[in-house]
């Protein structure tokens, strides 16, 4: 895998900001952007994407939201989308990028699409898989994959296994049996650092309104399984954008990037080209 170089930066709040970064320092951007969950991070997420990018000429940029990976994990306050859509691009300007496409899975689809919506100079594209914030929250808690979320995060019973079936509901049970070691491992470290406050206190709005407000090429991938963001949630883009196409996939679940990897990046890939 390419190796990745890590920076830091202080934003609003007294908070810290990790980027990640691979791939051609000159090349033209690509922020991507984590979802949810215990022991999410831009570099778990988006694993088997990365390289194909930096093949390709990116600059690959892989930012940790606060309250996840390596970044400042407050506790006692709100996890509101703009506190991670703030922090988040306070510190990609902090990092060199005025200019961006976006890619951004469930949580990292809704933090995509208000930073375009706050500074819509900074995006150049949007690609998103099963973004979330696009509906009022509480529809989400109606949706099966999050009652299987409940779990001991948090708790001092939460261990390896525990971590090993969380990242399970997010995949569809064909790929779920193929689950690395490594990448149970690694969310389980971030996820023993993780308050609950990061999922309990999470606060999110209705974007799904203000989509006819995006004026950028957008690519849309979902899984037809997907048990957390509702696959028909893909109309709403249709519906209400210029310039936007879609893809779903059969026999998928929440991690288009992940469950359909090599597919993924062929198709994002040419997308950015066009």
């Amino acid at each position: 895998m390419t190796a990745l170089q890590t920076a830091r930066y202080t934003v609003s709040g007294e908070h810290e900001i990790c980027i990640q970064e691979a791939g051609d320092p000159a090349g033209p951007a690509v922020v991507f952007i984590h979802g949810s969950g215990p022991g999410a991070s831009g570099a778990s997420n988006f694993r088997q994407n990365i390289d194909a990018f930096v093949a390709a000429g990116y600059r690959v940029i892989l930012p940790d939201l606060i309250g996840y990976g390596a970044s400042s994990k407050p506790v006692g306050i709100d996890y509101t989308l703009d506190l991670f859509t703030d922090t988040l691009h306070e510190a990609l300007t902090q990092h060199g990028v005025t200019r961006a496409t976006l890619v951004g899975n469930s949580l990292g689809g809704g933090v995509a699409i208000q930073m375009t919506l706050n500074a819509p100079d900074f995006t150049e594209k949007l690609v998103l898989m099963a973004p979330g914030a696009v509906a009022e929250q509480m529809s989400y808690f109606t949706m099966p994959g999050i009652a299987k979320m409940v779990s001991g995060f948090g708790g001092p019973d939460f261990n390896l296994a525990e971590q090993r079936r969380l990242i399970g509901n997010l995949l569809h049970p064909d790929y779920a049996d193929r689950i690395p070691e490594s990448l149970v491992a690694e969310r389980f470290a971030v996820a023993r650092t993780q308050p609950k406050d990061v999922l309990a206190r999470m606060k999110t709005p209705n974007l799904g309104l203000r989509l006819h407000e995006l004026k950028k090429p957008i690519f849309v991938m979902w899984g037809l399984n997907d048990e957390f963001c509702p696959e028909s949630h893909a109309r709403l883009f249709l519906d209400a954008c210029d310039d936007v196409r879609v893809i779903t996939f059969a026999r998928t679940g929440h991690w288009v990037q992940v469950e359909r990897a090599a597919e993924f990046n062929a198709y994002a890939l040419a997308f950015l080209a066009a």
